[in-house]
């Protein structure tokens, strides 16, 4: 059975899972500033696990095209109360989004179970404490950095690159003691891509089975449907759905997204159509 632990906490990934998006931040390019009051973001919360969400993802810098650099200081100063007030209050895993090896150590301690980088665990000193921690690690493939990925991304193969560099991550985190049964990929969807090259991964998303290891599609909203669709970033639920539907079915284990209901109910939709001799 894949599955997740973190100390006593084991999280069961036989059936997709849904990870709730929270930015606690003024800039990220869906939510940005939404629920960046720690009012706002502790009622969004509240509702994402209760429409079904088994991971909360609390992130305090933007990794969106362009994005500035945010110090660890404000960073844990987003983050940090919020983890603190959800693990007080509810019984669901709490991700960190945060590449920065002060943060990942300060929010585990809060309460967080989950460490989510998109630079997989490369900053100074990520790997390290990371594998201290002794929690899951999500690594994520990203071409280049934040604010010049998208400048004219290039691949001999998409697929062929991104699993080398996975391959390297996963030697590298074993190496330095994480257990491999405890680490999830994402291959970056948006993250120095083309349109192209999006679409190309959805398509051969499937063969990420090789490493046996969970995988996390991050979809959501993301300028692959904007460009493809003419659709503004509120007007690209349908699409998500699509891609999170595709994904499911090539594989994922995890769709990280803004609209958790929606995302719930396509996957019971999904689990019905597959198992439908249980439902007689």
């Amino acid at each position: 059975m894949s599955k997740l632990t973190c100390t006593d906490k084991t999280l069961d990934l036989s059936y997709p899972l849904v990870m709730g998006i929270l930015n606690v931040t003024p800039d990220s390019f869906s939510d940005g500033g939404e629920f960046a009051s720690f009012t706002t973001a502790c009622q969004q919360a509240d509702l994402m696990v209760a429409q079904g969400a088994k991971i909360i993802d609390i992130g305090g810098e933007s990794t969106r095209p362009g994005a500035q650099d945010v110090s660890a200081e404000d960073e844990l100063a987003r983050v940090l109360p919020l983890i603190e007030y959800i693990s007080a209050k509810h019984d669901v895993w709490i991700s960190i989004d945060t590449s920065k090896a002060t943060v990942m150590e300060a929010a585990v301690n809060a309460g967080a179970h989950l460490i989510n980088d998109v630079r997989a665990l490369q900053e100074p000193g990520a790997l390290d404490i990371a594998a201290k921690l002794n929690v899951p690690v999500c690594l994520m493939h990203m071409q280049g950095q934040p604010r010049t990925m998208q400048d004219a991304p290039h691949y001999d193969d998409v697929i062929a690159d991104i699993s080398q560099f996975f391959e390297q991550r996963v030697s590298a985190c074993v190496a330095a003691g994480i257990k491999r049964e405890n680490i999830v990929l994402d291959p970056g969807f948006g993250f120095g891509k083309s349109l192209a090259h999006n679409y190309e991964l959805l398509n051969r998303m499937s063969e990420f089975s090789v490493f046996n290891l969970p995988i996390l599609a991050g979809l959501s909203r993301k300028s692959m449907f904007g460009q493809l669709l003419g659709r503004e970033v509120s007007q690209r639920l349908s699409a998500t759905l699509a891609g999170n539907m595709l994904a499911i079915q090539a594989g994922a284990k995890v769709v990280r997204v803004h609209d958790v209901q929606e995302t719930c109910d396509m996957i019971a939709v999904l689990a019905a159509t597959q198992n439908y001799k249980t439902l007689a």
